[in-house]
C-alpha cells in the first residue's frame, strides 16, 4: 500500500468525430473531462489516430495527460492500442496487430469481448493481450461485463474500465483508477506501465438504457453511410 499516494482516474476509451459514430470535437471532449474530475484520457477512434495525437498534445492545456492511442480493426475483431503514435494497418490478423501495438511501445487491450454485434473478439481468439476491458459502459446488461472481468480473472489479465463515449454525456460513466506514490511524475507512460503491471482498480456505471439503444441505431446508420461514402477527414473538424 502507499502511504501517501497520487490517484488518477483515467477514461482509456472515448471516440470523438472522427469516429463514424461519434460526434464531439476534440477540445470539448478534454474540457468535459476535466470539469468531471478525469485525470487523463486516451481517444481511441476507429482506425484513425490524428483526432488522438491532438488531444494527446492539447491535453496539458485542460490540465490533463493525454495519451494517444486507436480502436482498430482486426480480422478477428476490435482491438484498443494505448500509448502508440502510428498506427498498426487494419485488417491484419488479430495477432499479428497485438505485436504490432507491443513494438510500437503500447498496449493492447480487448474492448467489450466476446460481442458480436460490437466486433468483440471471441474467446477462441483471445490468446494474447496486455488487457481486458472488463467494464464497458455502453452495455445493456450486466452480464457481458461479468463474463468479461470472469474471463480476465480466470487467465490473469489485467481488467480495465472504459466509458466507450460516443459523446460526453456518457464520458467518464467507467474509468480505471491507479495509484502512484506522491514522489513519482506521473506520465501517460507511468499509466501504460501501471496497466501491464495490474495496479489498476475499475469504477463504472452503465449508460442509461435509452441512450444505450440511440447510440446503437445510429452507430448502424452512421456505418453504413462510411461504408458506401469515403468522406476525408480534416484535422480543423475534429478539434
Amino acid at each position: 500500500m502507499l502511504d501517501e499516494a497520487v490517484t488518477i482516474r483515467f477514461d482509456p476509451h472515448v471516440h470523438s468525430r472522427a469516429s463514424y459514430d461519434g460526434c464531439e470535437t476534440v477540445n470539448r471532449i478534454l474540457k468535459h473531462a476535466s470539469e468531471i474530475g478525469l485525470d487523463a484520457i486516451s481517444i481511441t477512434d476507429h482506425d484513425t489516430i490524428e483526432a488522438s495525437l491532438r488531444a494527446a498534445a492539447l491535453a496539458p492545456s485542460y490540465g490533463m495527460i493525454g495519451i494517444p492511442g486507436v480502436e482498430i480493426s482486426t480480422q478477428e475483431g476490435h482491438l484498443l492500442g494505448l500509448g502508440i503514435e502510428t498506427m498498426p494497418e487494419p485488417g491484419r490478423p488479430f495477432e499479428d496487430t497485438v505485436q504490432a501495438i507491443r513494438d510500437r511501445g503500447g498496449v493492447a487491450v480487448v474492448p467489450h469481448p466476446f460481442q458480436r454485434m460490437r466486433h468483440g473478439v471471441k474467446r477462441r481468439h483471445l490468446t494474447d493481450c496486455d488487457a481486458i476491458e472488463v467494464y464497458n459502459a455502453w452495455l445493456v446488461t450486466g452480464f457481458r461485463n461479468r463474463r468479461a472481468r470472469t474471463f480476465a480473472a480466470r487467465r490473469d489479465y489485467p481488467g480495465v474500465a472504459g466509458s466507450d463515449a460516443h459523446s460526453v454525456l456518457t464520458l467518464g460513466r467507467a474509468y480505471t483508477e491507479m495509484r502512484f506514490n506522491k514522489d513519482k511524475e506521473v506520465d501517460g507512460e507511468a499509466i501504460i506501465a501501471a496497466i501491464r503491471n495490474d495496479s489498476l482498480n475499475v469504477f463504472g456505471r452503465r449508460a442509461p438504457m435509452h441512450r444505450s439503444m440511440g447510440h446503437y441505431l445510429k452507430g448502424a446508420g452512421r456505418k453504413t453511410v462510411s461504408l458506401t461514402r469515403a468522406i476525408p477527414t480534416r484535422i480543423f473538424d475534429i478539434i
